[in-house]
């Protein structure tokens, strides 16, 4: 499908009854553009807990759901199936935008009961997305943890996050904030197919250098590692990363849960056919014979020969580029709460 990760829809867990799409011809797909379409939603909540050892935050917020920068690999993919869509086609092109989350995010910080901890912005959909350019509902986030001096971490491929730099300075310089920037590739090529409407790896090492030098500490996240794909380019992004400023990092490998082990598969078969046995076998072998694993750690390592290498690559690497040292919490001492009246039934 031109200009999308996936080529089209795939049945999801709880489809009831299936439609079978219109099959075109391989020379018909290059004609096919798919509009995006942007739902407003106003959200009953913002703040989404998890109690997960293996993330470093236990507070989000998604802004967004769906993607249009259509990675192939998105782990996010699967929960549009919630919303009875595909996490195909679907994921990229029916977006929903919380359009209420900044004063459900004033409403949180005026409840009594509020504790500040550090709130991780994009953890399952890009919070600068391309909807965000119009829309703003990122920015009017964090002019909100300005207000409040609230500490917030943002997970993002987008050189759009550069829009915000003032804030994000203004946050740094109270050791308020952080950006981990997700770099998957720097091989355009590669990147064309399993990101196709995001920044290059090149222009992401550029973010990292200009948010760097306004004073923004800024991580790289080398994710996902994929097997006979990009891990080998696994040095060479941390390299990158750190001559641009970078002063942490962080790596994962492929994760496949729910339709994703299908959309990925099609994929393989579409851009990397003679490939595709060796990629699954090693994943396979990474994850106790399956194509995912949910157990914590474990999830976002694997197990196994590939999987340990993987990890002493990495190790070696981050220390030597000066990446693995252990960096300050983000403040909390610093939050200013709400103060105006809640509503009766807040």
């Amino acid at each position: 499908m031109a200009g999308r990760g996936s080529s089209g829809n795939v049945d999801h867990r709880f489809t009831k009854a299936r439609i079978d799409a219109i099959e075109l011809a391989p020379w018909e797909y290059d004609e096919v553009a798919v509009s995006t379409e942007i739902t407003p939603v106003h959200a009953r909540s913002i703040l989404s807990r998890n109690q997960s050892p293996d993330i470093p935050f236990s507070v989000s917020i998604n802004p967004y759901q769906g993607c249009e920068h259509g990675c192939i690999y998105c782990y996010a993919r699967p929960s549009h199936a919630y919303l009875e869509l595909s996490p195909g086609l679907d994921f990229e092109t029916r977006l929903f935008a919380k359009v209420n989350a900044a004063e459900l995010l004033r409403t949180e910080f005026a409840k009594a009961s509020y504790q500040p901890q550090n709130i991780c912005i994009g953890a399952n959909t890009d919070p600068y997305q391309p909807i965000e350019q119009q829309l703003k509902l990122t920015r009017q986030l964090l002019e909100i943890m300005r207000e409040h001096r609230h500490p917030v971490t943002l997970i993002t491929k987008s050189a759009l996050v550069l829009r915000d730099k003032d804030i994000l300075s203004e946050l740094a310089n109270e050791g308020l904030c952080r950006v981990m920037v997700s770099v998957t590739t720097l091989d355009e090529s590669l990147r064309r197919r399993l990101e196709p409407r995001a920044a290059s790896g090149k222009g992401r090492l550029k973010v990292i250098e200009q948010l760097t030098a306004h004073g923004i500490p800024v991580g790289v996240l080398a994710a996902p590692m994929i097997p006979r794909l990009n891990e080998h380019e696994l040095e060479r992004i941390l390299i990158g990363a750190a001559k641009a400023g970078a002063d942490c990092a962080g790596y994962i490998l492929l994760r496949l849960p729910h339709e994703l082990t299908t959309l990925f598969e099609q994929w393989l078969d579409e851009h990397y056919p003679g490939r595709k046995q060796a990629i699954l076998s090693i994943l396979r072998q990474s994850r106790h014979g399956q194509l995912n694993s949910a157990a914590f750690g474990e999830r976002m390592r694997g197990h196994g020969e590939f999987a340990d290498l993987l990890a002493q690559r990495f190790r070696l690497a981050a220390r030597r580029l000066g990446l693995d040292a252990s960096r300050p919490p983000l403040r909390l001492d610093r939050f200013i709460r709400e103060t105006r009246q809640l509503d009766l039934f807040d």
